[in-house]
């Protein structure tokens, strides 16, 4: 049977490790720092990256690789590298990509922890980034390419304004200007969404939320599609001698996977940030129910919606899944499910739905999103605080949004939680 044809939960449950006749049928957690060589000219070898292999974790685990090759199966991708936070991937996506003096295009309706990022970190360090409305033109987002343009970054399913990225749009300008589109595809996971399909040419995870699933393992993901041509001039550190590889050219040497080898060779072992053996482990477990998860967390989200529309005492909800939500078209485009965040605000505005917050007995208030439990923050105080009112409002963060995390528990337990903190106001 051809591996390539196997459908969605099959991969799922069965790519990334390939057992051997006696070896162990779940991927072994190889927690060790270091792998042991009979000859020198094998670790020189691995040093100049003349052979696959691994010579030490902070660039390549067994446990790890395997995940990576789990990941990559899911997207679509011909590679990925993991790391240790979802932060990390997005930032690496980039700083792999842009340089000092380079520029950035980014939708604004990003998870406050991105923007910060962008904002702050990569503009010290000299990599501009100009954030755009999500429902952007064509023509206003051609406008906004500059010369020194790198890429445009996109959450496919926004963190927490719930707005689906016009993946094809977005595609379409980055491709005429030879640059690549970056999607962060986090909350839809690839059960759900497939940004390679729609014209991404990287995608990113954090690995912590629904790929993990069970809000055990902090971790990230980059993962490259594979044909995009980093050979058009901009983007020399490809195509150009790597003096700190012997003169190594990426789209040269490494053709099938230029960006992630040089992600991971570069990068990764300068800063030193690989997702670890145990946390990979954990993840790649998770990867293995991701398919019976995320149908769950979308049923149970529009039923929870559904509810939540209907209330007296709440003044709006958003969900993508919904009919009637704005964002609906989009999803059914782009989604194969609406994953499980929800937003509403409950009538008498934020000290209205603390007390909605306060009173849930079942759903727990947790600076988290994206696992098996129902759970609810309170954004604009919390993941979001260290933004501005108009960074606020470009991200669709209003003071009342209360975000939900449907966990995959009863529907009707989660439901009857909710009307008892919503009978309290």
């Amino acid at each position: 049977m051809d591996k390539q044809n196997w459908k969605f939960a099959t991969r799922a449950v069965q790519s990334g490790y390939d057992p051997g006749n006696g070896d162990p049928r779940i991927v072994p957690i190889t927690q060790s720092t270091t792998f042991k060589y009979d000859d020198a000219q094998s670790v020189a070898d691995l040093f100049d990256l003349k052979r696959p292999g691994f010579f030490y974790t902070r660039l390549a685990n067994p446990t790890v690789d395997a995940f990576e090759k789990k990941i990559a199966a899911l997207e679509g991708g011909v590679a990925a590298v993991a790391l240790c936070a979802g932060q990390t991937a997005n930032a690496f996506a980039l700083m792999n990509i842009a340089r000092c003096g380079d520029h950035i295009l980014a939708a604004s309706s990003l998870y406050g922890g991105t923007v910060s990022l962008f904002t702050n970190t990569l503009r010290k360090n000299g990599i501009e980034v100009t954030l755009i409305p999500p429902d952007v033109s064509e023509a206003e987002l051609q406008a906004a390419v500059r010369p020194e343009t790198k890429a445009i970054f996109v959450e496919t399913l926004a963190n927490p304004a719930l707005i689906v990225a016009d993946l094809e749009l977005f595609a379409k300008v980055a491709h005429a200007n030879g640059i690549p589109l970056v999607a962060d595809n986090t909350f839809p996971t690839p059960a759900l969404c497939n940004p390679f399909d729609f014209g991404a040419d990287i995608v990113t995870h954090s690995t912590s939320k629904y790929i993990d699933g069970h809000a055990t393992s902090v971790g990230g993901i980059v993962v490259e599609k594979g044909g995009f041509d980093w050979t058009g001039g901009k983007f020399p550190e490809f195509t150009e001698p790597d003096a700190s590889y012997h003169g190594l050219i990426y789209t040269r040497d490494f053709s099938t996977a230029p960006f992630s080898v040089k992600l991971r060779v570069q990068l990764v072992r300068d800063y030193g940030v690989p997702m670890m053996p145990f946390n990979a482990f954990l993840s790649m477990i998770g990867c293995e129910t991701l398919h019976l998860r995320m149908e769950r967390h979308s049923a149970n989200a529009l039923r929870l919606a559904e509810f939540l529309k209907n209330h007296p005492k709440v003044g709006w909800v958003k969900y993508p899944g919904l009919p009637g939500d704005d964002q609906y078209a989009a999803a059914q485009k782009y989604l194969r499910g609406a994953s499980g965040v929800l937003c509403f605000g409950v009538k008498g505005g934020a000290e209205a739905g603390e007390k909605v917050m306060n009173s849930l007995q079942m759903a727990a208030i947790v600076v988290h999103v994206a696992d098996v439990r129902t759970g609810v923050l309170h954004p604009a105080s919390m993941t979001h605080r260290q933004l501005s009112e108009s960074e606020l409002e470009a991200a669709g963060v209003s003071p009342d949004l209360i975000r939900v995390s449907v966990g995959i528990e009863d529907a009707d337990d989660i439901i009857a939680d909710f009307a008892q903190a919503l009978d309290r106001v």
